[in-house]
């Protein structure tokens, strides 16, 4: 019989994955606060004093990510410096793009074999 390895990882509250998904979460609740037929794939990274959004989108709203950001770990407790991520200095980049002609055919199809 063979061995079977089963990983997984858990963080704490505090963490910068954990803070990453808050913020594409409020970015997507935004978007789709505004338009509820929008097409979001959101994605965060953050490093020290650095915090980069990807994705596409598709929609007829705007967004604007830096507020959303800033707002965002603000509520989950960074403060000057106590993580590394300050909310009043952090520098956000957004890369966030409409979505592509090839993503939105196969999301819009209503025959999955097409």
């Amino acid at each position: 019989m063979s061995k079977i390895l089963f990983t997984s990882e858990s963080v704490t509250e505090g963490h910068p994955d954990k803070a990453c998904d808050a913020i594409s979460d409020a970015i997507l609740d935004d978007i789709l606060s505004k338009d509820n037929e929008a097409h979001v794939a959101c994605e965060t990274l953050a490093t020290k004093g650095l915090i980069v959004v990807s994705g596409e989108v598709r929609t007829t709203s705007t967004v604007d990510v830096e507020i959303i950001v800033k707002r965002t770990i603000k509520e989950i407790g960074y403060r000057n410096g106590n993580s590394g991520v300050d909310p009043n200095e952090v520098r956000i980049l957004s890369m966030l793009h409409e979505q592509s002609p090839e993503i939105a055919q196969g999301v819009d199809s209503d025959d999955i074999s097409e």
